[in-house]
């Protein structure tokens, strides 16, 4: 097991800017004090990654996860983070945290930032603590932005290096938030594709699809329409699709009393049995584990 740390990787960037900086950025324009970058950073491959925050944090914090894979937990609820999947946390009090997996370390590009109403800016961007990891398409667009931050904030804390790459933060928010509106004409076509397809497969939640099914539905060859499809999210059809369903027999478990062969059923499994061992398989506990671990967690105010 490798040690646990909570930076210091080979390659990593990272940048703390301190308060008295922003006290005095804030001064002389009170208008960054909407919203403004606290901690930036880059680690790659980062083995033996780990965070506990015990009280929270008081910063939102913003993970994008590029290569390899980690979890995060809030409350003892744990999500899986897989490549090209961010998250996106609101400050809070409830105890978290996060980390690299073992086998498989995350690559990782992360911004933690603040505001004086940044729990208003997270009620109108529907900004919640459980949302989970949210699947992007490459987000080329988003860490251009953020590199044009990073070499900012490395020329030193002058009042215009914070500013611009305090106002570099909405856009690069607003990449994740709004992914398609930055994508380019050449990629439209890929990215029309892929929203059309998690379209049809979370209306069809509950049926079994093949990837010709799918295909069938573009309007494209089943290898063509599998090859754009991976491309654009480095998953295969079937595994986004397992990966949907799977979503929401968690959201089962945590809000209903229904029995797992119930849960199984209502997402198109009709051998219980193979459902648990799927469930298993990509969740890493059974679904009467899971369920058990939501209710234990519920029961800590």
């Amino acid at each position: 097991m490798a040690l646990k740390k909570k930076d210091g990787f080979e390659g990593e960037k990272f940048i703390s800017i301190p308060n008295a900086i922003w006290k005095k950025a804030n001064r002389l324009n009170p208008l960054l004090k909407q919203l403004y970058i606290k901690h930036i950073g880059y680690f790659p491959k980062a083995v033996g990654h780990y965070r506990e925050r015990k009280k929270g944090c008081e910063d939102n914090i913003l993970i994008y996860c590029l290569k390899g894979k980690g979890w995060f937990t809030i409350k003892n609820q744990r999500f899986t983070v897989k490549v090209n999947e961010f998250i996106l946390v609101p400050a809070t009090t409830l105890p978290m945290s996060y980390g690299a997996d073992e086998q498989d370390p995350w690559t990782i590009y992360w911004v933690h930032f603040s505001g004086d109403n940044i729990n208003q800016f997270n009620k109108s961007y529907h900004i919640g603590l459980y949302d989970g990891p949210q699947q992007i398409t490459f987000n080329e667009k988003g860490l251009q932005i953020w590199e044009t931050m990073y070499q900012s904030l490395e020329m030193g804390y002058s009042t215009e290096n914070i500013t611009y790459s305090n106002m570099c933060l909405y856009h690069l928010i607003a990449t994740f938030l709004y992914p398609g509106k930055h994508v380019n004409e050449k990629k439209r076509e890929s990215k029309d594709l892929i929203n059309d397809t998690v379209l049809f497969m979370r209306e069809h939640i509950n049926h079994v699809l093949t990837v010709d099914d799918m295909a069938k539905h573009s309007n494209r060859s089943a290898s063509h329409f599998s090859t754009l499809f991976r491309k654009a999210t480095g998953m295969s059809p079937l595994d986004y699709f397992i990966h949907l369903k799977l979503q929401k027999a968690c959201l089962l478990l945590f809000n209903s009393t229904k029995k797992v062969k119930e849960v199984a059923a209502e997402l198109g499994y009709q051998d219980p049995y193979y459902f648990s061992r799927l469930f298993k398989k990509y969740m890493e506990v059974s679904p009467e584990q899971y369920r058990s671990i939501q209710q234990r967690d519920h029961q800590i105010d």
